[in-house]
């Protein structure tokens, strides 16, 4: 089995490169820690398989939600990343969701279709 982690973010904001990167890497640390604390054997795999990462699109903030609400039915560990507002988007802004590590067949039934950032 091969595990990964998947990192969706909207393609709707108007949000710089860096802050992007920045929203991406809050999303990879939450997501993995809930993971630790949840799913121990597949943080383990991960972390013993090179922790793969990959990013991805999604349309908007429904949209994010939509896969969000699909990841925990299947009991995946993931997180929503609010920003704090003190840059480019206003407080509160969904920016980010991230899944994993799982196991990858799990994670495709929710990101699979979604194209590469």
């Amino acid at each position: 089995m091969q595990y990964k982690q998947v990192l969706v973010v909207r393609e709707d904001l108007d949000i710089s490169e860096g802050k992007r990167a920045v929203q991406v890497a809050h999303g990879a640390l939450g997501a993995a820690q809930e993971a630790r604390e949840r799913s121990g054997k597949w943080y383990q795999a991960w972390l013993a398989e090179g922790q793969r990462k990959v990013v991805l699109r999604a349309r908007d903030l429904t949209e994010l939600r939509e896969l969000h609400e699909k990841a925990k039915s299947l009991k995946l560990p993931c997180v929503l990343i609010d920003d704090a507002g003190l840059t480019e988007v206003p407080p509160g802004t969904t920016t980010c969701l991230g899944i994993g590590p799982a196991p990858e067949n799990l994670i495709d039934q929710v990101t699979g279709r979604l194209r590469l950032w």
